[in-house]
């Protein structure tokens, strides 16, 4: 793991769920704090990592294409809606980017390629079957994040009731 001297790009995956505001906020305001930039992420699955399950029939590239085109109007509007409130706690840039695969490997791998210092990300994502199936994304990022990770519980509102 590198070493920080500075926080100047903060990664957050998301994945347009009800917590993914929340958390990209939370992320705003750690990257405004430093002043850095704010690189969202969302990762399409590939239908491979379902094998031995029944998939009905159906052009799965196609299927993926359609997914990934869909996540890409998402994540456009996310990053135009997060942008003002973004903006107003300091952060420099809000950019946004669709990849396809293994969600893990691919949060790391962007991290690196954009030369994350800190990875900001929820620690609850799948539910159920998925979440077995997959284990937990958040603890596979922090065992092996190119840089610290932070990690938000979307369901802490971190206030005394």
């Amino acid at each position: 793991m590198k070493r920080i001297e500075k926080i100047k790009q903060v990664v957050t995956p998301v994945d347009f769920s009800d917590n993914s505001k929340m958390i990209a906020e939370s992320a705003a305001f750690m990257a405004g704090s430093f002043q850095a930039s704010l690189a969202l992420v969302f990762i399409v699955q590939k239908f491979e990592d379902y094998s031995g399950f029944f998939v009905p029939q159906m052009n799965i590239p196609d299927f993926e294409q359609d997914l990934f085109e869909q996540a890409e109007e998402k994540m456009k509007s996310f990053v135009e809606e997060l942008e003002p409130f973004a903006k107003g706690k300091g952060v420099i840039e809000v950019s946004g980017k669709v990849l396809v695969g293994d969600v893990a490997e691919q949060i790391i791998s962007y991290a690196s390629e954009q030369k994350g210092d800190l990875i900001v990300m929820g620690t609850h994502g799948y539910k159920g079957l998925e979440k077995i199936m997959f284990g937990s994304v958040a603890d596979k990022v922090v065992k092996t994040a190119p840089c610290p990770v932070l990690t938000v519980n979307p369901y802490t509102s971190g206030e005394e009731e």
